[in-house]
Order: C-alpha cells, then structure tokens, then sequence
C-alpha cells in the first residue's frame, strides 16, 4: 500500500515541504523594480538631491519609476543618444570634500560652533561634544544606527554631532535611504540639519538660486527627521531652522547662517503625497520592460517611452534625461518646452497645432477663454502685418 496512516511501522515519516515562503507585497515590488533595471544593474541611490528635484515635478511618471527602481539616469540618457550636461564636476566634488573635511576637524568643533551660534545661541557652549560612531552594514544597519543613535544623544542631553547619519523616506512607496552632511541634536532634545555647501558667502549673501536649492535639499532631511521622531515617546523637535555652512569670501573658512526651510518643507510633502505610487507605474508597464543602458537602442527607446512624461524647461538643471525628453516633446509637437506658465494658460490645448489651429479659428470653442484670447492675438497680429505691408506699398508708390 501506498497510502502513510502515521504509524512509525510503517516507514519514514515524509520530509517537511520545502514550498518557498509566499511573496509579500514588498518583495514583489523590489523583484518587478530589479527587472526593470536588468539583470545583474546595481540600483543607483535616491539622494536628497534627487529627491527634491522629483518632488517639484510630481507628475513626471517617467523619473518617478526611473528614481523608484534605481535607474541609473545619466547612463540611461547616453545609451539614448542624448547624454545629459547635468550634474557636479569631479573638481567641485573634489573641492567640496575638502571643505567638509575641513569644517568637520577635531571632532565638529567649528561645526558645533556654527551651530551654537546660529541656531542656539541660548544654550550653553558646546565642550566636548559626543560623536558617535554610526558604522554599520548595509544602508538598513545604517539607518537602525542612526535612529538609536538620536535616541540615546536625546536622553543624555548635552551637544552630539552625527556625521553622515543614514535617514529613510517612503517615496511613493519605495523607500529612499538618504545621508544628510550632519544632525546636530541640541542639549533641549531637539534636532538641527546640517547642509555644508562649496559655494561661497560674498559680502555676507550667496547665490539665491543655489541656496535656495540648498534649502530644498535640506527640507528632505528634516522631513525624513520627522519620521525618526514620530517613532520615539516623546517625539523630539525637529528643528525649521537648518545650518547652512559655507566657504567665506574666496577663502576657506567656514561661514554659517540658518536658513528658514518651512516653506520648502510643505512643498515637498505635499509634492510627495502627491506622486503616483510606484507600484501602479510599474504594473501599468507591458511585460519585459527594462531600462538596463546595454540594450538594443530601439528596445530602450520604447521601453522608456512607455512611461508618460513631464516635460519643463526647468527640467534641464535637475534631471539626467531632459534633453531626451525635450527632443522627443518637440517632435511630438508638446507644448511643453515653452514653459509651465504658457503651457497652464492654454487650458486643453497640448500641441503646437491645436495652439495655431484655434488662434485660425479652425478649432476649438470661441467661449473657451484660451482660444479667444489666441483668436484676438492672432487678428492684431494679422492687422500689424497688414498695416506694415500697406506703408511699404505707400513708401514704393512715392
């Protein structure tokens, strides 16, 4: 007989099954995002850069799912055809090193300083200051190292420098690892960001443009902060204000400033909140889809237009693919290079031919605000053409 009653006479119990454990939820999505890398493509990391960049533009499918699966962008847009201008030189990096190397001397010193000066000044000096060590394996051991490391600077009051702490943000989803320049927890409990730049301060101002950048990119950490904080009881402050440190003049001597960043903070997580989840991008997708950079040009290129974008001007300082994006919204027509501002105005006009067909009457309602305000640009500029044409006439007759 075939059949096992449970008797141990009767021979060997059977082994236990070997069926894998069910895939969860996650790891279904962290599978399917391998895929869309490729096979054996590392995922490049989702910085705070990166980050706030994706936040100004939620509505881009395209670079939320290229982010969320770690697609490494600039060798995405070579393999195009389209290499991408974006991005720091090693030089600047390199400089920027030295200057944070510089400034973090001696234990945070000159840093802590900064830190009393313009952030809490009330406090008291900050001597001998903890920093401790956040060394751990992998970005997860890192971030568990973090979080335990704010809780025990917390409890013990006093000055702690954390040096590139490791945070982590959901994004849609996905969760992002973040390494901010430095967390400065405050003898009150509370919590401060750090952001050392290698632009200078001149005369006592920086470049707004870049410190506004610098404000957008320090927002991501404070809200990623907050997370942390939501864990302990009670819930430490999480500081608006941010440390800003910077080159003074043309030297290299660290100045400080603190920088209001609750504006910047708002946007960005209403932005977030505001991104399509990572998961219904990558099940919309047809099957096989793979962004690695090594395969067939024509299969890359449709794979990547199989992901809705949004194209702006804006778009070229902040994202690897902007120039393959912009080449393929002005072969489509798009009215999307001439800017948001124009492209909001136009209502439910999207190409450059609805545009030139309504303002000739040709398409569109005449109550329609947009078509009637191009259908009266179109007639003056008719008119000027004309009464142009008819003075040339009048100077030819004399």
């Amino acid at each position: 007989m075939s059949e096992f009653h449970g008797s141990a006479s009767r021979g060997p119990a059977p082994e236990p099954s070997r069926t894998p454990p069910p895939r969860t939820r996650a790891t279904g999505l962290r599978h399917r995002l391998a895929e869309l890398r490729g096979p054996g493509v590392p995922a490049k990391a989702l910085d705070a850069r990166a980050l706030a960049a994706l936040a100004a533009n939620p509505g881009c499918r395209r670079r939320a799912i290229l982010d969320g699966a770690g697609v490494d962008k600039a060798r995405l847009a070579s393999a195009l055809g389209a290499p991408s201008g974006f991005g720091q030189s090693q030089f600047a990096l390199t400089r920027g090193n030295a200057f944070e190397a510089k400034v973090k001397a001696d234990g945070g010193a000159e840093l802590l300083r900064l830190a009393h000066t313009r952030l809490d000044p009330a406090a008291e000096p900050p001597g001998c200051a903890a920093v401790p060590d956040l060394t751990a394996q992998g970005p997860e051991g890192r971030t568990a190292r973090t979080a335990l490391a704010l809780r025990e600077a917390t409890r013990a009051g006093g000055w702690t420098l954390l040096d590139h702490p490791m945070l982590a943000l959901d994004v849609a989803g996905s969760l992002a690892f973040l390494e901010p320049d430095a967390v400065v927890v405050h003898p009150d409990g509370s919590w401060s960001v750090v952001e050392i730049k290698s632009f200078p301060v001149l005369d006592g101002s920086a470049d707004p443009a870049k410190v506004g950048a610098a404000a957008r990119q320090a927002a991501v950490y404070v809200l990623a902060l907050e997370d942390v904080a939501a864990r302990l009881d009670p819930a430490p402050r999480v500081r608006y204000q941010v440390l800003l440190v910077c080159p003074k003049d043309f030297s290299n001597l660290p100045a400080g400033s603190a920088v209001d960043v609750r504006k910047q903070r708002a946007v960005t997580a209403r932005q977030l909140a505001r991104l399509t989840r990572i998961e219904e991008i990558a099940g919309s997708l047809p099957e096989g889809t793979c962004f690695a950079p090594d395969r067939d040009p024509e299969e890359l290129t449709a794979a990547v237009a199989a992901v809705p974008a949004t194209y702006a001007p804006e778009c070229l300082s902040a994202c690897e693919l902007a120039f393959h994006c912009r080449e393929r919204a002005r072969a489509a027509g798009a009215v999307t290079p001439l800017g948001r501002p124009l492209r909001a105005e136009l209502g439910g006009l999207t190409t450059v031919g609805d545009v030139l067909a309504a303002a000739h009457g040709e398409l569109g309602d005449p109550d329609d605000p947009a078509v009637a305000a191009l259908r009266r640009a179109a007639a003056l500029r008719a008119e000027a053409l004309q009464e142009a044409r008819n003075r040339e006439v009048a100077a030819v007759c004399r």
